[in-house]
């Protein structure tokens, strides 16, 4: 069986791919891919890994797991989302790098389902504007508090998918960055399903229609219907154009408030993160969708 879990990061999605998922759950369950509500598994799971800190899972505890999670439906592919996989918001940035208990956490499913095949779907974003986002859903009364005190310049998104990948070399890791998924929604739902580039899907274009303006989405409905054999790198530079023209600025813009970051630091920030997406693109055995 393949098992394969988004695991955020926070800030990044708000659910909106589980969404998207379930809007398709009954055709792709005719595929073998299941999509089962997160009821089932993300108190479950989580439950299950904070036990496996202070011991191995039992024999059976694959058997159990799935039973409970797939309630008798039959699966090749098993599909679940939960943006606290790694760890809560609080803990994000304990030890002054990303989500410290990454690796940890990938290992555990590996063992909880070392029969089958294990694959890993994550998100990245820009330290400008993850961090300050991150903050708000933290308890934590300052930045230096939340990040251990580290210099957010010293943060590397790289250095977290090196450490799961050195660690879980069998498991398979797909990431992409936030600031593209509008670009490349349909394709990080096809490739969560296991489907080819060209099966149709339904919420394809779920994330541009919120930041898009009604008149924009209606208009790019309109193109898209007047031009039907589009390819896929087609499509993502038309939505590029459409959201150019006709983006939310409401809903597109950041906040960057956070005591004592300049304009100056966000700019340097966003350069380090370029370099480090370079990085992570680079990195064996990485599947890095890119638009």
């Amino acid at each position: 069986m393949q098992i394969v879990f988004h695991a955020g990061v926070h800030c990044t999605d708000d659910d909106r791919i589980l969404k998207c998922l379930l809007k398709n759950r009954a055709d792709f369950a005719k595929l073998g891919a299941v999509v089962p509500p997160p009821g089932r598994y993300r108190k479950l799971l989580h439950q299950t890994m904070l036990a496996m800190g202070d011991a191995a899972p039992s024999e059976d505890a694959r058997d159990v797991l799935l039973e409970s999670i797939l309630d008798g439906d039959d699966a090749e592919r098993v599909i679940m989302s939960n943006d606290s996989a790694f760890c809560v918001p609080n803990m994000a940035l304990r030890g002054g790098v990303f989500y410290g208990k990454a690796e940890e956490r990938v290992r555990y499913l590996t063992e909880l389902f070392e029969t089958d095949e294990v694959e890993v779907f994550l998100a990245i974003c820009n330290p400008a504007t993850f961090l300050p986002a991150l903050f708000t859903k933290t308890k934590h009364d300052s930045f230096a508090e939340m990040s251990s005190g580290s210099d957010p310049r010293e943060l590397r998104w790289s250095e977290m998918v090196y450490r799961i990948r050195e660690n879980n070399p069998g498991v398979g890791l797909t990431v992409w960055c936030n600031e593209d998924t509008p670009l490349i929604w349909a394709q990080i739902i096809r490739e969560l399903a296991g489907l080819n580039p060209n099966e149709k899907i339904k919420g394809g274009f779920d994330l541009i229609s919120e930041i898009m303006t009604k008149e924009g989405i209606q208009r790019f409905r309109a193109y898209l219907a007047e031009h039907p054999t589009m390819s896929e790198i087609q499509k993502r530079r038309v939505i590029s154009a459409f959201l150019d023209k006709f983006a939310q600025e409401d809903m597109i813009e950041e906040e960057l408030d956070l005591p004592g970051w300049t304009e100056d630091l966000v700019d340097e920030l966003t350069e380090i993160y370029d370099e480090d997406v370079f990085e992570i693109s680079r990195i064996p055995g990485v599947n890095f969708i890119t638009p």
